[in-house]
């Protein structure tokens, strides 16, 4: 189960007051208890030897059970009427005749008391009540220890001993509770001085990975919570600065590569008009001069291409891109995209009719150019494109399948198809393609951004027969829908 900080810092507090709770009323109780039972047991021992001694001076021996009943009831009223046993060799007898003492005075006393020669005692229940049994020798004072085979026994009741340490007992647990309370109000107000510093840190950080990297925490103190505070708040200041760098660099170079293409756009169309003509006239050239005018035109070309897709790039990056979207039929769409390029005849489709969703259509053109030119370029035939929709989550998609024989595409090169410039290796030997001869390395990046621009994304994987398979996916949106 998952709790939470202050859930776990409250149940800490009360399990920590509880045992140091439970575990000094154990002691106190096991303390009290000896001491109680220390200071009967001493008192019983004293007593009965004091009273046995003074009433066996007049006693004599050997007895008779009269006697011996006599010496008892005398021993028995100076104990405060405890019961008392006096037993002469195989004779005993009782201060109280009613009284049974066969199963409060055990063999294993009476063998102690036997071989010893001072008082011996021990704590017995009988019928589930608590009793003290003591039992010693009786001696006289002439060098004989042994000589009188006299022996007393004192039974006395431990009930009031019990009662008096189980009131000390319930008064220790009762005051457990008011314990485990303030330990409670005690651990909340700790979670909530320790937490409230944790909060606020928490929503700063929560804020800086928002973007907000102005958000700071207000430090307070010289714990270990202010020290993270001020750690939190100089990690933010590095942050930003960083970024603000890093903002700047990146403005800089979109400014250069957008500076840069715009500069190039001018002569490279002085280029391709020579490049035109000289391309027009290389029949009647010389046959090196007009090989080196076809390469100047296709590499005048190429270049152009580049020009352009690195000012389309900028414009991607500066946010500057806008559709211009209207319900079509995006069927109709992928075949005027091949018809342009001449491509119906080495293309298999399987288009699905009628399907109609908002998008804008030079830029899906885009996208079918780049996809279907990849595969034709890169892959095997037959390259098949197939339109379908899907509904995942109750929302509906359309799925337009660029998919070709060749070789595939290895998972390291899959994961790295959309980067910018990015060219595979020889088993498909340009990473990317703009559908109109060689690649910049572009086409693929631009072709995802437009995705994106849709809603939607484009995804790569191996071909269930072999060879790549690229998916475009898209919402089936109408017009009039929010986009």
């Amino acid at each position: 189960m998952v709790l939470g900080l202050r859930t776990r810092l409250v149940i800490t507090f009360v399990l920590v007051a509880l045992v140091s709770a439970l575990t000094a009323t154990a002691l106190a109780y096991r303390d009290a208890r000896t001491a109680v039972l220390r200071r009967t047991q001493d008192a019983a021992v004293a007593d009965l030897r004091e009273r046995a001694t003074t009433v066996a001076a007049d006693f004599d021996l050997p007895p008779d059970h009269r006697s011996l009943t006599r010496f008892a009831a005398r021993v028995s009223d100076g104990l405060g009427a405890r019961i008392v046993v006096a037993r002469y060799q195989d004779l005993a007898a009782v201060s109280d005749p009613l009284a049974d003492t066969k199963g409060r005075i055990t063999a294993e006393l009476r063998a102690a008391v036997t071989a010893g020669d001072g008082a011996r005692f021990q704590r017995v229940l009988w019928r589930g009540e608590p009793y003290l049994v003591v039992g010693m020798p009786v001696t006289y004072a002439d060098g004989d220890r042994r000589a009188s085979a006299l022996e007393v026994y004192a039974i006395t009741d431990l009930r009031a001993e019990r009662d008096d340490t189980a009131a000390l007992l319930d008064s220790v647990r009762a005051g457990t509770v008011p314990v485990v309370l303030l330990a409670a109000v005690l651990a909340l107000l700790a979670a909530g001085t320790v937490l409230r510093p944790v909060r606020k840190l928490g929503r700063a950080t929560r804020e800086l990975a928002r973007g907000d990297l102005g958000s700071r925490v207000a430090v307070t103190g010289h714990d270990e919570l202010a020290e993270l505070a001020r750690t939190f708040n100089e990690t933010a200041e590095a942050l930003q600065a960083s970024d603000g760098v890093l903002r700047e660099q990146e403005a800089k170079a979109r400014r250069f590569v957008a500076d840069v293409s715009h500069e190039l756009r001018t002569p490279l169309a002085a280029m391709t008009m020579v490049a035109t003509v000289l391309e027009e006239d290389a029949d009647r050239l010389p046959p090196d001069t007009a090989r080196a005018a076809r390469t100047v035109g296709a590499e005048t070309a190429r270049l152009s291409r580049l020009v352009e897709d690195l000012m389309e790039i900028s414009r991607f990056d500066a946010g500057a891109v806008r559709l211009n979207a209207a319900e079509t039929d995006l069927a109709g769409t992928v075949r005027a995209s091949l018809a342009l390029r001449g491509w119906p005849d080495r293309v298999e489709t399987r288009l699905q009719e009628g399907l109609r969703t908002v998008i804008d259509r030079r830029r899906i053109d885009v996208i079918v150019a780049n996809l279907v030119g990849n595969a034709l370029r890169h892959g095997a035939p037959p390259v098949t494109v197939t339109l379908r929709t899907d509904r995942v989550a109750g929302d509906d998609w359309a799925l337009l399948e660029v998919a070709d024989h060749g070789p595939g595409l290895p998972p390291d090169v899959r994961g790295r198809v959309f980067d910018r410039f990015y060219k595979a290796d020889a088993a498909r030997t340009r990473g990317a393609a703009d559908g109109n001869g060689q690649g910049s390395g572009l086409g693929m990046a631009i072709a995802l951004e437009n995705a994106r621009l849709h809603g939607g994304t484009i995804d790569v994987a191996d071909a269930p027969g072999g060879g790549a398979l690229f998916t475009l996916r898209l919402p089936v949106r109408r017009a009039g829908e929010d986009t």
